[in-house]
Formats: C-alpha cells, sequence, structure tokens
C-alpha cells in the first residue's frame, strides 16, 4: 500500500478460532452479488492479486514470475499510474491478466463520501480505457475501506468489489521468507491472496517477487490452481460443480 501503515477491511471480523478458516466478511454476506473476499469452496483454487501498479521497477518482475509459471492474476491499477505508464499496462493486459481499478489517487474512501469515490473510479476508468479500451468490471477500495453506501454505488455502476482473505503484508518491505510465510501461514481453498505490483518510492518490494518465484511451484505441488478474479467470482457465483475452465 502506498502509505506506511495498514487499515483493516471495514467489517472484516476475525474469531478467536484459526485465521484460515474462521474469518467471517459481513459485506460479502449481504451484497454477495457485488462484494467477493474469497470463494466457499473445497477446490484449491486461489486468486493473486496486485494492487498500486504499474510501475517499471516492480511490476515487470512480477509479470515475467508469473509468465515462467503460466499463472494469471489479478492486477488491480492506480488511475494516475496508468496514465504514466501506458506501456505497463498493455503488457499487463496482452498478458491475459484481469485488470481491476484502484481508484485515481489510492485515497480512504470512507474518509470521504460517495460522490468522490464516483470520481476516483470514474477518472481511473477513463484512463484505463484510453490504454487498452476496456472498462474494468472490478474495484478494490485503497486499504479494503468502503462502507455500506458505497457499496451499493458500486453496483450502480456496474462494478464488483473485490476484498482479500490472506494478506502477504509485503508493502511493508518485507523480505521474501516473511512475504512467503505469510501467504503460507493463511492460504485456503478460494482464498484471494493481496500482493503489490508498485508502492510509494520508498517500498523495496524485491521480497515480493522473491516469494512469488518460491510461492507459486510450492502451492502448484500441494495441488492449487491459480485464476483470475473473474474466474473466482463464477465459482462463489454459479453451481458448477467443477471449476470453469
Amino acid at each position: 500500500m502506498i502509505q506506511g501503515f495498514f487499515i483493516l477491511f471495514v467489517g472484516l471480523v476475525y474469531s478467536t478460532n484459526s485465521a484460515r478458516a474462521s474469518v467471517a466478511y459481513p459485506l460479502q454476506a449481504k451484497y454477495s452479488n457485488t462484494m467477493l473476499y474469497k470463494a466457499h469452496t473445497n477446490q484449491k483454487v486461489i486468486a493473486l492479486t496486485f494492487d498500486d501498479g504499474p510501475d517499471t521497477r516492480f511490476t515487470p518482475l512480477i509479470l515475467d514470475v508469473l509468465n515462467k509459471y503460466d499463472v494469471k492474476a489479478t492486477f488491480f491499477l492506480l488511475g494516475t499510474r496508468v496514465h504514466t505508464y501506458p506501456d505497463i499496462v498493455k503488457q499487463i493486459y496482452s498478458k491475459g491478466h484481469a485488470i481491476g481499478n484502484h481508484t485515481y489517487w489510492h485515497p480512504k474512501l470512507t474518509d470521504t463520501d460517495v460522490k468522490s469515490m464516483i470520481w476516483e473510479i470514474e477518472k481511473n476508468e477513463q484512463e484505463i480505457y484510453s490504454v487498452i479500451c476496456i472498462k474494468p468490471e472490478l474495484f478494490r477500495a485503497p486499504y479494503g475501506a468502503i462502507n455500506e453506501d458505497q457499496v451499493r454505488q458500486l453496483e450502480k455502476m456496474g462494478y464488483r468489489g473485490i476484498g482479500w482473505s490472506v494478506d502477504s503484508q509485503d508493502w511493508k518491505s518485507l523480505p521474501a521468507n516473511v512475504v512467503k510465510q505469510k501467504v503460507l501461514d493463511s492460504i485456503h481453498p478460494g482464498a484471494i491472496v493481496l500482493m503489490h505490483s508498485a508502492g510509494h518510492w520508498t517500498q523495496d518490494l524485491t521480497g515480493t517477487v522473491k516469494a512469488l518465484d518460491e510461492l507459486i511451484p510450492y502451492l502448484k505441488k500441494e495441488g492449487y490452481i491459480f485464476v483470475t478474479i473473474p474466474k473466482l467470482w463464477l465459482l462463489e457465483n454459479t453451481n458448477e460443480k467443477e471449476f470453469p475452465k
């Protein structure tokens, strides 16, 4: 994340049991047609997601690792960086990764209002469309901070709000072994994993790149399948017995 502190999801409630299995997501429960924090499944499918990009320091390195293992991920892009690095946006999209909207300036939306959120989303939407001619249908609030009024507005705008159930905390510039362990400690079938492909200039995401290069082959050996958020959404919101290819 851009700022040097972590803000928990609004409405995220942790029980005293294992964090892996007993996390409740009230916004997803109440607005299941709009919000997704995890898929409820026993199938070993997970979605890697990357916030705050693109940049020219770490995003290309992450793309290289994903390409190395033929893994598709979901990138939640910042409008100001889309404007600055359009060629990297094109690379992300051309490699088959899903694209999401992460606002234009990365504000904490719960400190603003619905009108400000609309501006942030639409401004970024215009930037993304100008580069790759698509309108994203996925949205992630900076810091995961979003209230019910804003969730209802997302639905009106045709967006799906995406949270996470596994936090790598890589924005803290952690070494690779720590990033890797934080993911492994919380991984579960249907997980959405939060990582970052860019950040403040003081942040070093080298640990993210190295951890990813170890996590992907390890989790594949454990039987996990890596999917994009649109595919995970289908699994959560259909009655398919098998994961949609």
